[in-house]
């Protein structure tokens, strides 16, 4: 048989191998650094090494004990990674197939001139852009407010000692809906030991819904995005616009706006301090170790 033959005949088993060692690839990209990951790897392990040893040593029960077992184990890993499930749903719900365009050029400049003029005041800052993933359980955390954002009002908040300088603000529609809002810390081992409870905090809400935060440093003024659990650091207000644009008025795809934001030169994409170290000037800081 000729090899064309043989490769038409089998097409199905070639597709079948491809999508299992494509699920399994990516499924190991999205749950590495998580806290989950260990468990994840040693019970890998685990099945592994009872698999073959029933194999080997042609172990009838076990093989029927571990045949039996899977069925719970699967239950198991939902309970387990239940964080990371959620996270990945909601970022497959998020994708800019399902979404649409939430914010105009307006708004992006306005949110610019805050956030520069917090940045060249030093007033830490964390500002969540809620899109299409809804984030009222965050802001029934803190105060609600229901008000137009203004660099006035954005530094009268975010003052220090002033009464909702603590937390983040969360934006809907062009307005402050509340503020002083607790945000849910990163948990992921991954991370630069350097990055403080603010940008956690941000890199954390980034993970658990679709919205776009906002981070100013107190201690340096740097301006960082977070989104999709990813960091961006370093921005001045003309990238800083540009990447806000990219990400929010929806204008290009995904693989676009990476691309554009590596030509920008501002990322850092926090995927292991070990592995790929954060840029030189934070290397000098350790911004925002204290809490808010």
């Amino acid at each position: 048989m000729m090899l064309g033959e043989r490769l038409y005949t089998h097409w199905r088993d070639v597709l079948e191998v491809a999508i299992i060692w494509a699920t399994i690839y990516n499924a190991w990209l999205f749950f590495r650094g998580t806290r989950g990951a260990k468990v994840l790897t040693g019970l890998a392990v685990l099945l592994l090494v009872v698999a073959l040893c029933s194999e080997i040593f042609e172990l009838p029960e076990i093989s029927w004990l571990f045949r039996n077992l899977i069925t719970f184990l699967a239950f198991a890993l939902v309970v387990i990674f239940q964080p990371e499930l959620r996270r990945a749903l909601a970022a497959l719900g998020s994708h800019h197939f399902f979404a649409s365009v939430t914010q105009n050029r307006e708004s992006i400049e306005v949110l610019s001139e805050v956030t520069f003029e917090l940045a060249n005041r030093q007033l830490g800052a964390l500002m969540a852009v809620e899109r299409d993933t809804n984030i009222s359980s965050f802001a029934e955390t803190g105060v609600t407010i229901e008000c137009e954002l203004s660099p006035e009002l954005a530094v009268s908040i975010f003052f220090p000692k002033a009464p909702l300088h603590d937390g983040g603000i969360i934006l809907r529609d062009e307005r402050i809906i509340s503020a002083a809002c607790v945000f849910p810390i990163s948990q992921r081992v991954d991370l630069d030991r350097t990055l403080g409870t603010r940008h956690r905090a941000a890199l954390g809400l980034s993970e658990e819904s679709d919205a776009v935060v906002i981070v100013v440093s107190e201690e340096t003024g740097i301006v960082s995005i977070c989104h999709r659990g990813q960091i961006e650091r370093n921005f001045n207000p003309e990238s800083f616009k540009q990447r806000l644009g990219q990400l929010l008025l929806l204008e290009k795809n995904e693989d676009v706006d990476k691309t554009a934001a590596a030509a920008l030169g501002r990322q850092d994409r926090l995927t292991g301090a070990g592995n790929h170290p954060l840029g030189s000037d934070q290397k000098k800081h350790t911004d925002d170790r204290l809490a808010f």
